[in-house]
């Protein structure tokens, strides 16, 4: 319905277009530079640059048809209009993946791979926006008539290609791709995204076209990518068996030893050093500790700890989370090309903490505490795959550092945070000590690997 709108045009204007001056809430033009910045898939934002914007007979003339289609505007499209419209453009389709998991919706068999290529594939799209933006530098249509009634704050930036198109198309082509099942409604979103702009006065249909088809081009290069790296392939790997290793079938994760990380040279390049005899001294000390840790109603603090840390929002959304959060405390959200390094950064990171966790079990077999001391009584189901390192450990560390990097007043919260995150498995009487330490370890050195990257991606 959106879509036939914007070839209509109507006479009245709606008492819910709100006017607000351009560039209210502005500090100056955002990020001009950004479409230099280095991005993760495709060779560079000029190399992915939309062809020039509509000339001045055809900018008037959708001028025009866009002061009579806003007069449509209804309850309904401000709705949209104001959804579409909190945070940055890559806000709402990171918020969509959380959702998901924490309503036990499909993320994929691994939740890892989407988030990583969904948030590499918007922060590419808008490092590729930027650039167009600035080398054409379209104005707003509020700048060209200053009578034009926008619903929201007007971007202090320039208006061809649509920034909101170009994430919403990348992220929803990479969706679509991968839950293919779910392909036509993420599409349907990314359209409606689009158009939000148009109907809140604050681009052109021919800003939001050349947006959309930018999207799909660098999410077209990501999906290569994505289907390159080794995580169709068939599962192989030796399974050790005997004294100290595990005991189960049909593990989970069995596989992403070998996929092909994004900047760690191999799975292998930080693997934990090799775990003690499950028979030493320091086993059956730690054995002890895990075996004799307050688990019972009145260590309630620690096991309803244990239980969010082995939720869904413990396992996936947090750092999400906390990232969004102080992204709008900042003021980021108002900041594209930041807010969607934000996400890269943390995704990615996550994507090879993932592979090089998985590298550690795999090799080394390790068995779990209560397979070691059947005395041991988890709080919940072990999860079905070898204990040493800790994933959970590897996973929290890794982007708690990255949180660290990104909001360096809140470090010592984030790493807190992390630890935390670790601490629980003990808690919960489903690792060791030593899983937890090589964790952190683990997760620390791949940070550093994506924190490295960071200070050299050109956004300094």
């Amino acid at each position: 319905m959106a879509t036939q709108r914007l070839t209509c045009a109507f006479a009245l204007v709606s008492s819910l277009a709100l006017t607000i001056p351009a560039h209210a809430q502005s500090n100056g033009p955002i990020e001009p530079g950004a479409g230099s910045w280095k991005p993760w898939i495709i060779s560079s934002g000029k190399d992915f640059r939309v062809p020039p914007p509509p000339g001045p007979a055809e900018t008037r003339h959708e001028l025009k048809a866009l002061a009579e289609l806003i007069g449509q505007n209804d309850a309904t499209t401000q709705q949209q209009i104001t959804f579409w419209d909190a945070g940055a453009p890559s806000y709402r389709w990171i918020d969509l993946i959380n959702q998901r998991a924490v309503a036990g919706q499909s993320l994929t068999p691994f939740a890892q791979r989407l988030y990583a290529y969904v948030a590499i594939a918007m922060n590419d799209a808008t490092i590729a926006t930027w650039e167009s933006k600035y080398y054409y530098n379209r104005a707003r249509p509020s700048e060209m008539d200053h009578k034009l009634p926008t619903a929201v704050a007007v971007p202090d930036s320039p208006s061809y290609p649509s920034e909101h198109a170009a994430t919403a198309w990348a992220a929803a082509t990479v969706l679509a791709h991968l839950i293919p099942a779910e392909a036509n409604a993420f599409l349907a979103m990314a359209e409606e995204a689009g158009n939000s702009r148009v109907l809140a006065g604050l681009q052109f249909p021919s800003d939001v076209d050349a947006g959309a088809e930018l999207g799909r081009r660098v999410a077209a290069a990501v999906i290569a990518k994505a289907d390159l790296d080794g995580s169709a392939d068939t599962p192989s790997g030796t399974r050790l068996t005997g004294d100290c290793k595990w005991v189960g079938t049909n593990p989970g994760n069995f596989g992403a030893q070998n996929w092909h990380p994004m900047l760690l040279t191999s799975p292998d390049q930080f693997r934990p050093p090799l775990p003690p005899d499950c028979h030493s001294a320091q086993v059956t000390q730690e054995v002890a500790d895990v075996k004799n840790f307050p688990r019972s109603p009145a260590a309630f603090a620690t096991n309803y700890k244990s239980f969010y840390w082995q939720s869904p929002e413990g396992l996936n959304t947090w750092v999400y989370r906390y990232a969004d959060k102080w992204m709008f405390e900042d003021g980021v959200h108002l900041n594209p090309p930041r807010a969607a390094r934000v996400y890269a950064l943390i995704a990615a990171t996550q994507f090879d903490a993932f592979i090089a966790s998985q590298d550690g079990k795999f090799t080394y077999w390790y068995l779990r505490p209560h397979q070691l001391e059947p005395a041991i009584v988890p709080l919940f189901p072990v999860p079905n795959f070898p204990s040493y390192p800790s994933n959970h450990s590897t996973f929290s560390a890794a982007r708690s550092e990255i949180l660290a990097y990104l909001f360096p007043t809140r470090a010592a919260l984030a790493r807190a945070i992390g630890k935390e995150a670790g601490d629980s498995r003990i808690w919960a009487g489903i690792h060791y000590q030593m899983d937890n330490v090589a964790g952190v370890n683990l997760g620390h050195s791949v940070a550093a690997v994506f924190i490295a990257r960071a200070q050299q991606d050109g956004s300094q």
